[in-house]
């Protein structure tokens, strides 16, 4: 059965096949929130729903050359809305739930949409005016909003009296435009083929042969960005598996244990706040139960670096399944129980915490893209896997590097990227897609790396977020803010020094620890007079100048701190949809005080 979706070269012949072949089998789950258990729809019905609201549609008039956008988290309408789409051949333009006003009026004009599909009652209120503002906005639909005229079900109710046909398209005509978060500027619209996004998928389905009919996966990362859209929704139709949508990040515990999971998609954070959890819980149990912790944690990395399988003994052997039983085993439960692995992208995942969770009977694979490489451009696999490393290029996908564009003396330079992956460009930017694109095809992809003799690649740093101290040593300062995130007192830092002669840090300390070891000290204080006392501060201080001593060089270490107790949120701008940080937004905020660093 999938020799037969081997052929398929646009997303449209994928799913209508996969929903033939896989019909009957479960697709998408979602929670009931009052039993508080997952409700499942299966292929079979997924495709009733698509062809139904891809007649509704149609009955507006809505044809190959229009634009349908979407504002909505993961959730059976999302895949029913895009595949709808992709069943007219039109552009399916997909938008953040939480994302701010004013990027939404932004994409919804640059993409010149004409079909507007939103989640809730409250966002149809926000953006029904847009029809007034907006040239080509001239439909607003509501999926939440049943008893409305404008509500999807109409649409659906209509399809079924009007039953259409669809059209297939062609494998390099534009299935999604794809706006990148914008950390400098407006977003740029990614112009992604239907090529792109179905060789891209394929080509990561084909390293992971534990990918089958009884894969179960979470959905945590939102297909409004390109790495869950691929690496999931596009995904899970090659092999017939099933998803689930988490409720919400405050049920993802809960979810994980209900739906059981086989593998996850996810991001270095999720594992880094879950390793720090852990961590704290065991220390604060303390006794026979931290003992017993830390000897599995030794037993397990003796056991991972050993080269030589007869020099690990019987008492290590013996140590290494009780370890198994009363510890590991209960780490597992976390996740549900059967979880496989887990693939990680948008950050480096650090190494003590990757070998933890690998340790612990569950590896965690990186993998490197972009946008714009729709997205994967390299993967570690269960067959290829070198931690440290992003993996290996996908098949047909090629990669150099510029070392032209770096003169630090460091053995590497830009990544340079050619394959059925690489984007058709950004929409109405041509300047800015002749910035990025070679004449000969080749993408730049503005981040800094170097290729071993087994053709695994090493990211070393970001050109563009880079900076280059007084004294003429460069700094990636997002390697740094991931290591300092891990302390389990930190919720969020960023590095500066540009043109400085050291680095300083604003540090958001993570207030829900400083209340809780305020009570354990039976200290009653405020949580704004903690995070400015000169004890604490000192203390967060030299505990991250200690966690980073021996893992970065003395220079890119940062010598002064100023603290707050604001946190980065996508709401006041601070950060991407995908938690990226947004620099020049932060030192707007932030510049006085980090300045004063250095008077």
């Amino acid at each position: 059965m999938i020799q037969n979706l081997e052929k398929t070269n646009n997303l449209l012949d994928l799913f209508e096949q996969s929903t033939d072949i896989f019909k009957d089998r479960p697709l998408f789950g979602t929670k009931n929130k009052t039993s508080g258990q997952y409700e499942w729809l299966s292929y079979g019905a997924v495709r009733k729903r698509t062809d139904n609201f891809r007649s509704g549609i149609m009955s507006l008039g809505i044809t190959s050359s229009d634009v349908v956008g979407i504002i909505a988290n993961n959730r059976t309408e999302w895949a029913v809305a895009a595949f709808a789409t992709f069943g007219l051949n039109g552009r399916f333009v997909p938008m953040y739930e939480n994302e701010i006003y004013t990027t939404w009026h932004y994409i919804i004009k640059n993409a010149e949409i004409r079909f507007l599909l939103v989640s809730t009652r409250e966002i149809y209120d926000k953006v029904k005016g847009l029809v007034d503002e907006i040239d080509t906005l001239e439909f607003v639909y509501c999926i939440d909003c049943e008893d409305m005229p404008n509500s999807m079900k109409a649409l659906e109710e209509a399809g079924v009296q009007n039953p259409t046909a669809s059209e297939s398209p062609s494998p390099d005509d534009i299935a999604v435009l794809i706006y990148t978060s914008g950390t400098t500027g407006d977003p740029k619209g990614v112009l992604l083929s239907h090529n792109n996004l179905r060789s891209n998928a394929l080509g990561g389905f084909h390293l992971y042969p534990i990918f089958n009919e009884d894969a179960v996966s979470l959905s945590i990362l939102p297909w409004a960005h390109s790495y869950g859209q691929v690496a999931e929704l596009y995904n899970w139709f090659q092999f017939g598996g099933k998803i689930a949508f988490m409720e919400s990040v405050d049920t993802l515990a809960e979810d994980m244990k209900t739906v059981k999971p086989t593998f996850i998609l996810g991001v270095p954070r999720i594992f880094n706040k879950i390793y720090d959890t852990i961590f704290a819980t065991m220390k604060e149990k303390g006794g026979l139960v931290e003992k017993l912790f830390d000897m599995s944690v030794k037993t397990a990395g003796k056991k991972r670096k050993q080269t030589d399988p007869k020099r690990f003994s019987l008492y290590d052997k013996t140590k290494l399944a009780i370890a198994d039983k009363l510890v590991f085993s209960k780490i597992r439960s976390i996740f549900g129980g059967k979880l496989m692995g887990a693939l990680t992208a948008s950050a480096l995942m650090n190494k003590e915490v990757s070998a933890f969770f690998g340790d612990a009977g569950i590896p965690v694979y990186d993998c490197y893209g972009l946008t714009e490489t729709s997205p994967a451009i390299t993967m570690n696999s269960p067959g290829a896997n070198r931690p440290g490393s992003v993996g290996r290029a996908l098949e047909k996908v090629m990669i150099k590097i510029d070392s032209s564009v770096v003169n630090d003396g460091r053995n590497d330079g830009e990544i340079l990227v050619k394959g059925p992956n690489v984007m058709q460009g950004y929409f109405k930017k041509p300047e800015a897609t002749r910035a990025i694109m070679t004449d000969d095809g080749w993408i730049r992809t503005g981040d800094r790396g170097k290729l071993d003799k087994d053709g695994y690649l090493w990211i070393t740093g970001r050109i563009k977020e880079q900076f280059k101290l007084e004294n003429g040593k460069y700094v990636f300062p997002a390697a740094i803010e991931e290591e300092i995130r891990l302390l389990p007192y930190i919720e969020n830092a960023m590095i500066y020094g540009e043109g400085k002669h050291y680095n300083v840090c604003l540090v958001l300390p993570n207030c829900e620890i400083l209340i809780r070891t305020a009570k354990e000290l039976n200290l009653k204080t405020k949580v704004q007079k903690l995070i400015n006392s000169p004890v604490v501060q000192e203390f967060i201080s030299k505990e991250i100048q200690a966690h980073l001593e021996g893992k970065f060089g003395r220079y890119e270490i940062p010598r002064k701190f100023v603290f707050s107790n604001e946190t980065f949120t996508i709401e006041n701008g601070m950060l991407t949809p995908t938690l990226k940080l947004k620099r020049r937004k932060v030192l707007e905020k932030f510049g006085k005080q980090i300045e004063a660093l250095y008077a």
